[in-house]
């Protein structure tokens, strides 16, 4: 298994801000230009400007040059200061799920051993084509970790040895009322028992699949080249226990555009799935859907719910919509496939003419990822979305030795 280790992070002096709130951000993939510029208005010193840099700014160099400059100038300023021991870092998100009841997440930052997917490391889906070029560039030039992948741990028990103090350290609340709280875990024997724990079984990656190839990447090169240091081994990680009470996970939808005018929805998807008219889109959508035991339909017209038919069934190495429909949208004439959270935003990409329609799917259970750990076959690329997602910027790994 691949060892699992402190280190020693950098972080926002509270001295030089006014709020995490302010400074910290969601993961890259999932930043709107939008929300980007809006991050951007919050502060100047906002990690944003560091995970995607842009490329105007009146600092020379490219993009990825800036960032590392930039960096810089937060940790020469103060803004951002080192921490005195390496540690692990305790993590805990705080929500309501979309069922209306309180949950936590509670995990563990640390520096997870690289090693190519395989025994000790496993994807539980399969990745799409993306370049990858972004993310190393931004390695190359500011030799830091800026945000956790995120594993799971099959270790029974982890979330026990995380039990957070009565006030932790750092404290973040995001848009959706979030709140993210950090602690550095420096006592000798219980980040022994951390360690142990972690090591004691494979690290499904559940979030930051191109990151973690990233860094492989990074390795590599670095090796090749002889300038590799013992920092280069590892990646910074998020571990949280595999378990129901830890994790809530939602479905990525799709939506479906460049389709030939004509066919309707029946002729698009009757083949494999029986396709019956249901009430307008509203926050009813996904419990139509649970007890149809059925994927939504949405077009300008109307939505429908479509089950699967058994030899769809019989058709998909997954029980997973994102499986089944994979198998009908083969059949279907040359379309263009986006990949949508939020059965919201896929909704309103059919009503403002962005997409011709959604298929609005339902999310794996926890015991389907959990058989994936085990060494079955990965699920379909974008069959999952962890949700709430840890903020970038409560701690950086920087690449030193």
């Amino acid at each position: 298994m691949p060892p699992f280790e402190p280190f020693t992070g950098l972080r926002y002096s509270h001295s030089h801000i006014r709020s995490l709130d302010d400074v910290v951000c969601p993961p890259y993939d999932v930043i709107s230009e939008p929300e980007r510029i809006a991050l951007e208005a919050r502060s100047p010193n906002n990690v944003v400007r560091l995970e995607l840099p842009r490329d105007d700014g009146d600092l020379p160099g490219d993009r990825y040059e800036r960032a590392a400059l930039l960096l810089d100038g937060w940790r020469d300023g103060g803004v951002l200061h080192r921490d005195a021991a390496p540690a692990f870092y305790g993590y805990r998100m705080s929500y309501i799920d979309p069922a209306g009841a309180e949950r936590s997440t509670v995990g563990v930052i640390g520096a997870l051993g690289l090693e190519p997917a395989g025994s000790g490391i496993l994807p539980h889906e399969e990745t799409t084509p993306k370049a990858k070029t972004d993310r190393l560039e931004l390695l190359r030039a500011t030799r830091s970790n800026l945000s956790p992948i995120w594993g799971l741990s099959p270790a029974v028990g982890l979330s026990e040895l995380l039990q957070p103090p009565e006030r932790p350290i750092d404290h973040a609340t995001d848009e959706d009322r979030v709140l993210h709280e950090l602690w550095p875990i420096l006592d000798p024997e219980r980040s022994a028992a951390i360690a142990k724990a972690v090591e004691s079984e494979p690290v499904l990656i559940a979030d930051g699949h191109h990151r973690f190839e990233t860094a492989l990447n990074y390795r590599v090169e670095r090796q090749s080249a002889g300038t590799a240091g013992r920092d280069e081994s590892f990646v910074m990680a998020l571990i949280v226990e595999l378990s129901e009470e830890q994790l809530t996970v939602q479905a990525i939808h799709r939506l479906i555009s460049g389709l030939p005018p004509g066919p309707g929805v029946e002729d698009l998807f009757g083949r494999w799935f029986d396709v019956t008219p249901t009430e307008p889109v509203d926050r009813t959508i996904l419990t139509r859907m649970e007890d149809a035991g059925a994927v939504a339909v949405l077009t300008r017209d109307g939505a429908w719910l479509a089950r699967p038919k058994p030899e769809l069934l019989e058709a998909t190495t997954h029980d997973l919509d994102s499986s089944r429909l994979d198998v009908a949208l083969g059949g279907i004439p040359d379309h263009q496939l986006v990949f949508q959270h939020g059965w919201d935003n896929a909704a309103a990409a059919v009503a403002t003419g962005q997409a011709d329609i959604a298929v609005l799917l339902r999310p794996p259970a926890v015991s389907q990822i959990a058989a994936i750990s085990r060494g079955g076959v990965r699920m379909p690329p974008k069959t999952t979305f962890f949700w709430p997602k840890p903020r970038t910027g409560m701690v950086i790994r920087e690449l030193i030795a």
